[in-house]
């Protein structure tokens, strides 16, 4: 009896043991699809009614705005060197090639009559700029004209049915509130970001002329420039500019023009074809405790003058270096931008008062002003 019960057990581990190895190599032989097993439960969110919008979603915002905002695409036609069959020219520089350039940025239509804004920097010297909208519509554009003081420029599409942006009030602004930047960068596509205001009225960077940028910690990357910051309810604050990067991506440092700076430039441009600023000829600096010792001057507030262009309206007034401008046309400046920015609003030919403070003696002084030339080239 004991050694039936040996064979039976025996015999029950074998075919177990084979079943097992059937069951593991070949699951089909004994009716088991590999890989199946018992359900599988999940945890599944429940169903949000259709139009309900999560907590903290920009997705009104973005929806509100997207459609405005365009892509740009320039072009520029080869030039040849005029030198570059010269063989002495050859012989010291080698052949220079001339290739076509082309170049990538985003704009913001403001109008249903199709006018945009967007950066000089973006349409600067191209030959043939080309406007995509987020619909996948095309069409040449044409410049109306541009302000490289503040690199700005119009420009204007023939299209019916254009989505227009609502334009929100920048002066109302304050650091901590949330935006949302909207633009093509690298080439990708129509890309929103999100951030808030980190700074206002940033100015002396050495990127345009007049400035007075928000500052801003949304992403904003190369073929952003010209795109639009809005705030959380879609309306316009801002033109993005420029960004502070050492690598060329965003590093959290990003600048947008104002939107009212740029409708005041673009109201110039369509109603006149170009801005027209005042301008003295002197060479503004923030008033330091050094310079106002080596001037010997006592204010404390004001802009003082470092260099004053000969024959210039304000050589002209009596204005010389060291003087420091208080105040003009009744308004007080205590810095170099609020200098330039109200010279700027005088109205060329027209005599307005500056006070100036010279030494310990303070005077009014009459300059007039006249059309401020255009700059040069910036470097960006």
């Amino acid at each position: 009896m004991k050694r039936f019960w040996l064979y039976f057990s025996q015999t029950v581990t074998v075919l177990l043991a084979v079943f097992f190895v059937i069951a593991t190599l070949k699951p089909e032989w004994v009716g088991r699809s590999p890989g199946t097993g018992g359900p599988i439960e999940l945890l599944q969110a429940p169903v949000s009614p259709a139009g309900t919008i999560p907590a903290g979603s920009f997705r009104l915002a973005a929806q509100k705005s997207a459609s405005a905002v365009v892509s740009i695409n320039t072009s520029t036609v080869a030039r040849k060197n005029p030198y570059s069959e010269d063989p002495w020219f050859k012989f010291f520089f080698g052949d220079q090639g001339s290739e076509a350039q082309s170049g990538l940025g985003s704009g913001v239509i403001v109008s249903a009559q199709g006018y945009i804004l967007t950066n000089n920097h973006v349409v600067e010297d191209a030959d043939q700029i080309e406007v995509i909208l987020n619909d996948s519509r095309r069409a040449i554009a044409k410049v109306i004209g541009t302000d490289p003081d503040t690199d700005l420029a119009i420009l204007k599409i023939e299209l019916d049915k254009l989505p227009v942006i609502v334009l929100g009030n920048s002066d109302s602004l304050q650091v901590g509130d949330q935006v949302l930047a909207i633009g093509n960068p690298f080439g990708v596509g129509q890309t929103v970001t999100s951030g808030i205001v980190s700074a206002l009225g940033r100015s002396q960077l050495g990127i345009n002329t007049f400035e007075n940028f928000i500052q801003t910690d949304a992403a904003i990357n190369p073929g952003n420039s010209g795109g639009a910051l809005v705030d959380i309810n879609g309306n316009l604050q801002g033109i993005n500019t420029a960004i502070y990067s050492r690598s060329g991506g965003s590093m959290g440092i990003g600048f947008a023009i104002p939107i009212s700076t740029a409708k005041m430039v673009m109201e110039s441009i369509v109603r006149d074809g170009q801005v027209t600023r005042g301008w003295i000829g002197v060479e503004p600096n923030e008033l330091s405790p050094e310079l106002a010792e080596t001037f010997g001057v006592k204010v404390r507030q004001g802009v003082i003058i470092t260099g004053v262009l000969q024959n210039g309206p304000a050589a002209r007034a009596g204005i010389r270096p060291g003087d420091v401008i208080t105040e003009v046309a009744g308004q007080p400046v205590a810095t170099v931008s609020e200098l330039l920015a109200s010279v700027s609003a005088l109205k060329p030919g027209s005599p307005a008062q500056f006070r100036v403070q010279r030494q310990q003696d303070t005077t009014v002084t009459e300059i007039t002003p006249t059309v401020r030339p255009k700059p040069s080239r910036p470097m960006r």
